[in-house]
């Protein structure tokens, strides 16, 4: 951590600044005190931000958000915040001081040692901290109402302990209240690296469930004394995060004992459905395994072995150690190591990481593409003269294909891919346009809406493995499925490539994309790569970018109205790609309420107003995987026996419009939770894929 170039002022407002604590990407921690009449003082800590950050106005809103809300939790298991004020424009928050250390510290130290945290301290570590999130968790405003509390970056740096052994919980400055949501993009990235949930990685919307799992990493690495998610680049980490990917406890063994793996497993599970309701359900489990070994703790025994380790408060100005901070980091704006990058597909699309993804240094001796190239088809019109970039992009939209000629400088035409920079489009499956999988053996049909979202949830329900191919004229789009889950989509639409993607949802600016597109050669084609390599987006961002690229080519397939479809069996990509984590059940839904209009809704189902229709038995997949809205879902679980669609949107009046019951009951139809003999006869094609 960088510390400010700035001298501490001796006061801010009526705290003298003693010594500089803690420094971080937005903020600054003093110890200070404050002096009243009669020799009265009180040490403190007194929080500011960044001299440079002072002016930024969204640091500022950050700042003043967190100490209102501190501001209204008072627990022995959480860090008061006593006072906030402002002093010469500047703002500054009192917090009580913890005399001692941090759980991160504990770790360190101990694993130095050699020897293990007991295991009653790393769960009276964990209780406190569960205590602690639990009365936050429950918190109310001044009228009584939730405050929606979300601390969204519980780690051991922001678990305190003082010298009599207390366990504090420190740093809301990210913390997400419904109260201020308002101060958070949509899927903006919040937390340490290391420390997320998975919703968290993958931008999903968070709830006290979060915190849960960010707890249970705490007390896995306080008996472990070791990271749970690590790995050789951010995006592996991401990745095991996102996956909940808890190999590490299963290969530490005994060190970890099995009831309170169990608890672990259950606390971290992916799904947050299947996780401890609450931060005090989580407790509970943890008490119940010091009830049964008789396991006696408390703040002196904790204290004791703290004071035996040598950990006082540091000495030092500044913590070098990011979980030493209760401040995010922030990006480097150099160029990232190889290591921290993740690759992309031409022009976009889903990459793993590779081992290299730096342009090649002044010394290496590389083939580095020229800038002019033309391209013709046999017995077709000449492209040219083409930049690389333009090149790659008509490959990507079908403007040309592998049967092109290509040229290069002065050279003759001749087989694209005898050039070893456009070798990979040529030869890539996932960019072969041609048509020749329209053909009866490949369950040709017409797009049908109605049917559309019957038939990519049999795909799913399946666990298909393939390609679904649409067409409609020039437009086309092919999506790749792993056991029923799209892995990989391609487009000819020009408006969604990675480039113009980034532009529309405002995170580069198009010339910062035009300067990555210059510099394509040096990163094989590939716009991300480039993007990360110039510093104008993080390898998180561009994790989280593929992302949503994918999941808005796999939605925008429910607005196609006309046009064929064909599904290969088996057909492979051949791309290099990560899993990318959508719930196909969950995308149906999505494409559904993004394509399906109420005028339209109810067009399709006015046919069959009058038909009854019941619940199936056993539900094919279970509700929650769709992730109804909760008037949708009340829908749908209103629904106890034959009913006729009528009644059921008459009855439904009292908790959803009239477009949340069609759109539950379309849906329900759909995917097979609802059931009718007139819907059956309605849909009665043969599903792709048969």
């Amino acid at each position: 951590m960088s510390a400010s170039i700035h001298p501490a002022p001796l006061m801010l407002g009526p705290y003298e600044l003693i010594q500089r604590i803690a420094t971080g990407g937005m903020a600054e921690v003093y110890l200070a005190r404050r002096a009243g009449p009669h020799g009265f003082q009180k040490v403190v800590a007194v929080k500011r931000i960044l001299p440079q950050l002072a002016q930024d106005s969204d640091f500022v809103a950050m700042f003043i958000d967190e100490a209102r809300v501190c501001a209204r939790l008072a627990h022995p298991n959480i860090v008061q915040v006593f006072d906030f004020g402002e002093h010469d424009g500047e703002l500054y928050m009192a917090m009580e001081y913890v005399d001692g250390t941090t759980a991160a510290r504990l770790v360190r130290a101990a694993a130095a040692r050699g020897e293990d945290v007991p295991l009653e301290a790393a769960l009276y570590i964990a209780l406190s901290v569960l205590r602690g999130l639990d009365y936050a968790h429950n918190a109310r405003d001044d009228d009584g109402r939730p405050l929606d509390l979300v601390h969204r970056d519980v780690s051991p740096g922001n678990v305190l302990i003082d010298r009599s052994g207390a366990v504090k919980l420190t740093d809301f400055g990210i913390a997400r209240a419904a109260e201020i949501e308002r101060r958070t993009d949509a899927g903006q990235l919040k937390g340490k690296l290391g420390y997320m949930s998975p919703e968290q990685v993958v931008g999903k919307e968070l709830d006290a469930r979060s915190d849960l799992f960010t707890a249970a990493i705490v007390l896995a690495e306080l008996v472990m004394l070791r990271p749970l998610f690590s790995g050789p680049s951010e995006i592996d980490v991401l990745m095991r995060i996102r996956d909940a990917d808890l190999q590490v406890i299963d290969r530490a063994g005994s060190r970890v004992p099995d009831d309170v793996k169990t608890i672990l497993i259950r606390a971290m599970a992916r799904d947050r459905v299947l996780r401890y309701p609450n931060a005090a359900a989580f407790a509970e489990a943890l008490e119940e395994v010091l009830r049964r070994r008789r396991l006696q703790v408390g703040p002196g025994k904790l204290a004791a072995w703290i004071e035996r380790l040598g950990l006082a408060p540091s000495s030092r100005g500044d913590s070098d150690d990011p979980h030493e901070t209760g401040t995010r980091q922030t990006a480097n704006l150099s160029a990232p190591s190889a290591a921290s990058r993740p690759t992309t597909p031409p022009l976009g699309g889903a990459a793993p990481p590779r081992q290299s993804a730096l342009p090649p240094s002044a010394g290496e001796a590389r083939d580095v593409s020229p800038a002019i190239y033309r391209a013709k088809m046999p017995g077709g019109p000449t492209f040219g003269p083409l930049s690389y970039p333009r090149l790659i992009e008509l490959y990507v939209t079908g403007g040309i294909d592998h049967r092109a000629l290509v040229s290069r400088e002065t050279s003759p035409f001749r087989d694209a891919a005898s050039y070893a920079e456009l070798a990979r489009f040529v030869n890539s499956p996932a960019l072969r346009w041609d048509d020749g999988v329209f053909t009866p053996q490949n369950a040709v049909s017409l797009i049908d809406r109605v049917l559309l979202p019957t038939r990519l949830f049999q795909i799913a329900l399946r666990r298909e493995t393939g390609a679904l191919y649409f067409r409609d004229g020039a437009r086309k789009k092919k999506v790749y499925l792993v056991e029923g889950v799209p892995e990989f989509v391609v487009s000819t639409d020009k408006r969604e490539l990675f480039g113009e993607h980034l532009v529309a949802s405002g995170q580069v600016l198009r010339m910062e994309v035009e300067m990555a597109l210059a510099m394509l050669p040096r990163w094989s084609g590939r716009l991300g790569d480039a993007l990360v390599g110039l510093g104008v987006l993080r390898p998180i961002e561009l994790f989280r970018a593929i992302q949503k690229q994918m999941q808005d080519r796999y939605l925008e397939l429910f607005h196609w109205r006309k046009g064929e479809v064909a599904f290969v069996r088996g057909a492979r990509s051949h791309e290099e790609t990560f899993p990318l984590g959508f719930d196909p059940f969950e995308l149906v839904l999505r494409g559904v309420r993004t394509a399906y209009g109420a005028e339209e809704l109810e067009v399709i189902l006015s046919p069959l107003e009058e038909d009854f229709i019941e619940p199936v038995v056993p539900l094919p997949v279970r509700i929650e995987a769709f992730r109804f809205a909760d008037a949708e879902e009340h829908v749908i679980k209103s629904i106890r026996g034959r009913t006729s669609i009528a009644d059921i949107v008459k009855a439904s009046r009292r908790f959803a419009t009239r477009e949340e019951t069609h759109r539950a009951l379309f849906c329900a139809l759909s995917c097979d939770l609802l059931q009718s003999v007139r819907w059956m006869e309605f849909t009665s094609v043969s599903p792709l894929g048969t």
